[in-house]
């Protein structure tokens, strides 16, 4: 079964921002760094910020897709936050393709 990973937010937890920021680095570095990587990475909500060009994680990003990570924005939050300039490490997608991700995979939202 695919693994996929759910990013909602562009911070890691709840409480500290700045904590919450530093955790969300620190995550997707070492998950690039792990043997094992998901299949697909889907963003939405605030998560869609981490794509954008002065995004702190993008390097890491950039190496999950160049590993063979498909990541994927979800369209309307991209216009929502209106950074259909500014992304760059993932494909714009729609709710129905992220419906038929999610729907078969083993999915861990973080």
């Amino acid at each position: 079964m695919k693994k996929v990973i759910v990013v909602n937010s562009d911070t890691m937890g709840a409480g500290s921002e700045k904590l919450g920021k530093t955790l969300i680095g620190s995550f997707f570095r070492k998950l690039w760094a792990n043997e094992m990587k998901p299949d697909t990475i889907v963003f939405y909500n605030a998560g869609v910020k981490l794509l954008t060009k002065d995004s702190e994680v993008l390097g890491a990003l950039h190496e999950l897709h160049t590993a063979g990570t498909d990541l994927v924005a979800c369209g309307t939050c991209v216009n929502y936050y209106k950074l259909q300039d500014t992304i760059d490490a993932a494909r714009v997608s729609n709710m129905p393709e992220i419906v038929s991700i999610l729907m078969g995979a083993e999915v861990v939202t973080i």
